[in-house]
């Protein structure tokens, strides 16, 4: 058992000097029966747009503050503690920022027993602890619920979740022993790893009462006064606190082990094995079923050290601050002032995609949106699909009926050009040729107002040819969407050597009104995404060229720890758009991405690949052996490996000096916000320095020094 009481901390003291301090107030609340209650309240003194955080400095006051409470209470001056937070606020977790300050791992495990010394003894102050959590309440500030005794939730609080393995460490202040003993083990495992590898998936403070992880759950309104009446009533013995999904002694010898292999099944199909943190936690979940609170303090305490100073945590973090800083102060974009108001948007198309564009505009802008085609029927057909959508929203409790109404109300379609007339934002959607997009745009120049932006979705096609028919060229920009629409967070703004500042602009005012994060890119091949994965794909073909089994290529990827094989990825973005994108790749640049007949022979075919139920392709289809033109020679997993890494390498060198984005920081944002880069790697960047693929190819490392952990 850990005695934290004789660890000396002061090596953390050197993390403090960029801290942003929460402090912990403290007053004293009469309850109605008499009762003393102290109420700590965390705030760090800035409003809502800096969530309380736990750093060194913070955790030293806290610890302060309870050690007296603490004694108050063996003085009988109190006979609760609670605590709770600012506004909208309870915690957001541990202040990382200072992380990469850190000199070992010894000081590193000082962070893990600094928090267990401290947020554990809340539930050793001689009395009953509350937490009263009123806000957002992630990591570190859900184990501050999780170390009390009782704990209540506002309705109305943003968000509770343990998100750690999201960026590489596990839930290290009590998360990973307490919640599983406190909910059970299949719900800590949605929690714990599930929710967070689903694109950081949060809770709602209802879902977090009905999972058990709070004891009530009271409105906004009233909820400071509910939560105290509440607590007088548990300390009364009127109120009496069940917790249904608390395991029992059946559920640790039968159930748990199923759960946790399942789990682990579930893990190797979907992520590989390649990112630490999922499988780190998993075996802390395991553990939790039997042995002490303090054994399972220390094996946090472990854990976390080891995994704070690794690799995958400094690339996770390089890449969380790339999403939470850089996406939202796009570089290059224009004084958003310079973009023009949008009223109403066109979509030229009524197809998938078109619909797609549709449903998105007018649930974000809330503006009309009106789609055409080249017939009645197709467009009949692309509103019907927009107001199902919309009904399946409302269905899902995800819209309420006034506002499902109002967006059916908004969607409109036509054959007819000219309502188009007063769009101020029009989107193609159409067959992706040049000649095909240069006559839509060309008809529609001629109805709409001379400064309505007019926007292309091409996934790889020059923008400046497709406006080079245009009267008005300047007001042309590139407006890339990534598959799902809804879901996928890119777009790749492009802007060509005649974009106007305000159409660029533009773009970017109505992707953050879209919800989305926008990257600026030149007109390029490929722009940044597909460059990139046609590099990733074309390598894939090349060695099946040769001989190599489909298997054995699907492994060579795997230590890439992307969320899909290439070939997976293939088939989930269609066998013909891999097809058109290999082969613009390959005729801009003949001499460094591969094409091969066998794209085309393939996306003939309605099923190309075999899949297990995980999703994960095991072999080709009949048809698609019958049809494929393969070599003898095959090639070792190892170099297949080396040729994909060495060849992104290049290629994003080249594309830095090319100028397709400012720097390397925006591939490694396109990469993850556009096709699931993994943050463990950091994008593809630190990684490939990591793996000495920057200086095979180019002599030289992107980071200087490059991003890696402490290791030591």
């Amino acid at each position: 058992m850990t005695d934290y009481s004789a660890i000396d901390f002061s090596p953390l003291d050197a993390l403090t000097g960029d801290e942003v301090i929460t402090h912990s107030p403290v007053r004293d609340v009469r309850l109605p029966s008499g009762n003393v209650l102290a109420l700590i309240t965390l705030d760090n003194g800035r409003d809502h747009t800096r969530p309380n955080t736990l750093g060194p400095a913070t955790l030293a006051e806290l610890g302060r503050t309870l050690e007296t409470l603490k004694q108050r209470a063996a003085h009988g001056e109190i006979h609760a503690v609670a605590i709770t937070g600012k506004q909208y606020i309870l915690a957001a977790g541990a202040d990382l920022s200072d992380v990469a300050k850190l000199p070992s791992k010894d000081v590193a495990r000082l962070i893990a027993q600094r928090g267990h010394q401290v947020i554990g003894s809340l539930s050793d102050l001689g009395v009953p602890s509350f937490a009263f959590v009123n806000g957002l309440a992630l990591g570190g500030g859900l184990e501050i619920a999780l170390n009390s005794t009782y704990r209540t939730v506002d309705a109305s609080a943003a968000a509770v979740a343990l998100p750690e393995v999201f960026l590489g460490i596990i839930p290290g202040w009590g998360g990973a022993y307490l919640l599983p003993n406190l909910i059970g083990i299949e719900n800590a495992l949605e929690v714990v790893i599930s929710n967070p590898l689903k694109q950081n998936r949060m809770l709602k403070p209802q879902q977090a009462f009905d999972l058990g992880i709070m004891d009530a759950i009271f409105p906004a309104a009233s909820y400071l006064e509910d939560s105290l009446r509440w607590a007088d009533g548990v300390l009364t013995g009127r109120v009496r606190v069940e917790r249904k999904n608390e395991p029992g002694k059946l559920e640790r010898l039968t159930k748990w082990p199923i759960a946790i292999k399942m789990a682990r099944g579930m893990l190797e199909s979907k992520i590989g094995t390649v990112p630490r943190s999922p499988y780190v936690a998993l075996d802390l979940l395991d553990k939790a079923k039997t042995g002490t609170k303090a054994e399972g303090f220390a094996r946090e305490d472990e854990a976390l050290a080891d995994l704070i100073t690794g690799d995958q945590f400094a690339a996770s973090m390089y890449a969380f601050d790339l999403v939470q800083k850089r996406a939202k102060r796009p570089v290059g974009a224009p004084d958003k002032t310079l973009a023009k108001k949008v009223t109403k948007v066109g979509v030229i198309g009524a197809g998938l995609m078109a619909s797609q564009f549709a449903l998105l505009f007018v649930r974000k802008l809330r503006v009309p949106v009106i789609i055409t085609d080249l017939d009645q029927g197709r467009v009949d057909k692309g509103v019907a699909s927009i107001r199902e959508e919309i009904g399946t929203l409302e269905a899902k409790g995800r819209l309420d009926g006034d506002t499902a109404n109002q967006l059916r109300a908004l969607v409109h379609g036509t054959t007819d050009r000219g309502e188009f007339a007063d769009c101020d934002f029009v989107i193609e959607a159409v067959f992706e040729e040049v000649g095909v997009k240069q006559e839509v745009f060309s008809a529609i120049e001629r109805i709409v107002a001379d400064d309505t932006i007019l926007a292309t979705n091409t996934s790889s096609l020059s923008v400046a040819e497709i406006g080079s028919v245009l009267q008005h060229p300047e007001r042309l920009v590139g407006f890339h969407f990534f598959n799902p629409v809804a879901v996928m967070p890119l777009i790749e703004v492009v802007k060509t050597v005649a974009t106007s500042d305000a159409a660029l602009s533009t773009a970017f005012v109505v992707a953050k009104g879209l919800g989305k994060n926008a990257v600026l890119t030149a007109d390029a091949p490929g722009f940044v995404v597909n460059r990139l994965l046609a590099k990733v794909m074309g390598e894939a073909a090349r060695a099946v060229y040769e001989g190599t089994p489909i298997t054995v290529v699907e492994k060579a990827f795997a230590p890439l720890g992307l969320p899909m094989g290439p070939f997976q990825l293939i088939d989930l973005v269609g066998w013909k758009v891999a097809a058109h994108v290999q082969d613009t790749m390959s005729h801009a640049f003949p001499d460094r991405f591969f094409s091969s007949e066998n794209f085309h022979e393939l996306a003939a075919l309605p099923e190309v690949v075999e899949k297990d139920k995980g999703g994960r392709v095991t072999g080709w289809t009949r048809a698609a052996q019958k049809v494929l033109v393969t070599g003898k020679t095959p090639v070792a997993p190892e170099t297949i490996l080396a040729r994909v890494q060495d060849g992104l390498a290049q290629e994003i060198k080249i594309m830095l000096d090319e100028g397709v984005v400012p720097e390397v920081q925006d591939i490694d944002l396109c990469l993850i916000l556009g096709a699931g880069w993994p943050f463990i790697d950091g994008g593809a960047s630190p990684y490939l320095d990591r793996e000495g693929a920057s200086k095979r190819a180019f002599g030289d490392t992107f980071h200087h020094p490059p991003i890696r952990g402490i290791g030591v």
